[in-house]
């Protein structure tokens, strides 16, 4: 059997410094705390640096926890962060999302 996906309308932001604050309103993370946006740098290894303060850190990507109905997962300074139809928040790499959804007026 084969079966279709039925087309469904998500509500998406993508993850930027630029839209830092519609994504904190839409995905309810991330919201400035002491005068700094919650959030960490990803490293090379696509995970988040632990000591974020050592004058060492290379602060070259963006990344927040999201938490998903799997846990904690990591999105990225790019990424698109998707409420699904319930509510439920996950990140998604921007190819995939270009592939799977287009703009709804």
């Amino acid at each position: 059997m084969y079966f279709r996906k039925k087309p469904v309308v998500i509500e998406a932001v993508q993850l930027l410094w630029s839209t830092w604050s519609e994504m904190c309103i839409h995905a309810n993370v991330g919201k400035v705390v002491d005068g700094k946006p919650e959030g960490c740098w990803i490293g090379e290894n696509g995970q988040p640096i632990p000591d974020q303060d050592k004058p060492d850190c290379t602060k070259n990507r963006l990344g927040i926890l999201i938490p998903t109905l799997e846990g904690l997962m990591i999105g990225i300074e790019g990424d698109w962060i998707i409420k699904g139809i319930k509510g439920e928040l996950y990140p998604c790499k921007p190819d995939i999302f270009e592939q799977t959804y287009e703009k709804v007026e």
